[in-house]
């Protein structure tokens, strides 16, 4: 087997489950959303993201109250939404850091990501979220802070996450070739786009989902399963 120098992993439905970032990221940012834009929007980084968000959106000399609008429209589509993703971080730092909840991740992950680390593997993350809300979900995760274990961070600014374009970019950065890289997802077009860029794959599929007998790439139940 080619030697594993570095994994890149996923977070929903990989190391954490859905229903969190679904049942209570999202809408502790969508109820907060609006006062957050209000009472920062003097801040050079919200203003950044709040003009970049009405680009995005088509929307030109909008007022703020027509930006929060769109951006809820996001929240609700579930729309992967570059600026959406950088503001929604920015909220969800004060929920973290208020002890409004920790970031789940599944019993094992954080043993298994420890052994690897020790085995001197490096740890990446590529997530629709934002940079900064991946760092916050590691450090405030029920299993403590996981921080030290990542070498860095990926999000949507690399490209999407279905396209082969974006896992090109990260290998560049991780200064590696492919051939020597793992990616994690529960998501099977995303590990196609990371197969076509040269990488290797595991798909993460979680109980009650289950591995099919024909499965593309090789998949398993949890981290423990995962060969490297």
């Amino acid at each position: 087997m080619t030697e594993t120098r570095a994994i890149v992993t996923d977070i929903e439905g990989t190391t954490s489950s859905i229903s969190f970032v679904k049942d209570v990221l999202f809408p502790y940012a969508r109820k907060r959303l609006p006062a957050f834009v209000e009472t920062h929007a003097d801040r050079p980084e919200v203003q950044h993201w709040l003009h970049e968000a009405a680009k995005e959106g088509g929307l030109i000399a909008a007022s703020r109250t027509e930006v929060i609008d769109l951006l809820i429209g996001w929240i609700d589509a579930d729309r992967k939404a570059t600026p959406l993703k950088a503001l929604q971080g920015m909220i969800w730092e004060a929920g973290y850091v208020d002890g409004d909840y920790r970031a789940h991740v599944y019993p094992e992950v954080a043993a298994r990501l420890r052994a690897w680390r020790a085995q001197g593997i490096r740890l990446y993350v590529y997530s629709s979220g934002s940079v900064q809300a991946q760092r916050l979900f590691f450090r405030y995760s029920d299993a403590g802070d996981l921080t030290p274990l990542f070498a860095g961070y990926f999000d949507t600014e690399t490209g999407g996450k279905r396209e082969r374009a974006s896992y090109e970019r990260i290998a560049e950065a991780i200064g590696e070739s492919p051939a020597h890289l793992l990616f994690l997802s529960d998501v099977l077009e995303e590990l196609d786009a990371a197969r076509a860029a040269g990488f290797r794959t595991t798909w993460v599929q979680r109980p009650p989902l289950a591995c099919p007998a024909d499965a593309r790439h090789p998949c398993v139940a949890d981290f423990d399963a995962i060969a490297v």
